[in-house]
């Protein structure tokens, strides 16, 4: 163990204006990646329930590929292999986002699952005794009921997610772990910048915490 080694708060600070565009290519990611998700998961979540076996096959097969197989290597697939089995060249950025959104709407999806067989029973069965078809007793009923329950757990996969992008590093992606490392390269002050790095992924974590508090409260109102 180096006794000698001090703590410099300054290469914390000279760290902060490259850190903070990593910053940017994070939350874009993260946005851009759960979004998307979420209408692959909302697809991929329906097909779950689906009483058609083809699209219920689908849908359990997207879902177990993507959760039996590590982020890392699905970016490593879409950005390295894909370009190989199609002949195209594919932007880092594109491929994160692919990536994050792939794999966040294969969780989505089961919880989207969940909260919707969460619904009781009782509530299509009076939606349909009102005369409102299979299709507005689940966007009017079910479907309202079924997201409230769903947030919760909708707002931990987008801090999952946000925290995955970190691991896009391995295909150059400028996120925030990628720049951290970046500048410990130059000025070899790991401990101080890697330091800030974590700083910055709790304060976005506890920012979108926040946020889903006050959202939750006002469902709850409402």
């Amino acid at each position: 163990m180096n006794s000698t080694f001090q703590f410099e708060w300054s290469a914390m600070i000279d760290a902060l204006p490259t850190l903070m565009q990593g910053v940017k290519y994070t939350i874009l990611i993260s946005l851009l990646g759960i979004l998307l998700g979420f209408l692959v998961g909302i697809v991929a979540g329906l097909a779950r329930v689906s009483s058609n076996k083809f699209i219920y096959s689908i849908g359990t097969i997207y879902v177990e590929v993507i959760r039996g197989t590590p982020l890392m290597v699905q970016a490593l697939y879409i950005y390295f292999a894909l370009p190989l089995i199609f002949g195209i060249r594919i932007d880092p950025l594109v491929a994160g986002v692919a990536t994050i959104a792939i794999n966040a709407g294969a969780y989505i999806s089961e919880i989207i699952r969940g909260a919707i067989q969460g619904v009781d029973k009782g509530q299509t069965e009076a939606g349909r005794s009102l005369g409102l078809s299979k299709m507005k007793t689940f966007r009017f009923i079910v479907w309202p009921q079924a997201f409230r329950s769903a947030l919760p757990a909708l707002g931990n996969q987008f801090i999952i997610s946000l925290k995955d992008t970190s691991l896009l590093t391995v295909i150059g992606v400028g996120e925030l772990t990628r720049q951290g490392t970046i500048v410990v390269s130059t000025n070899f002050r790991a401990v101080e910048v890697y330091t800030m790095v974590a700083i910055l992924y709790l304060v976005m974590t506890l920012s979108i915490s926040l946020v889903l508090r006050y959202m939750e409260r006002k469902m709850k109102t409402e």
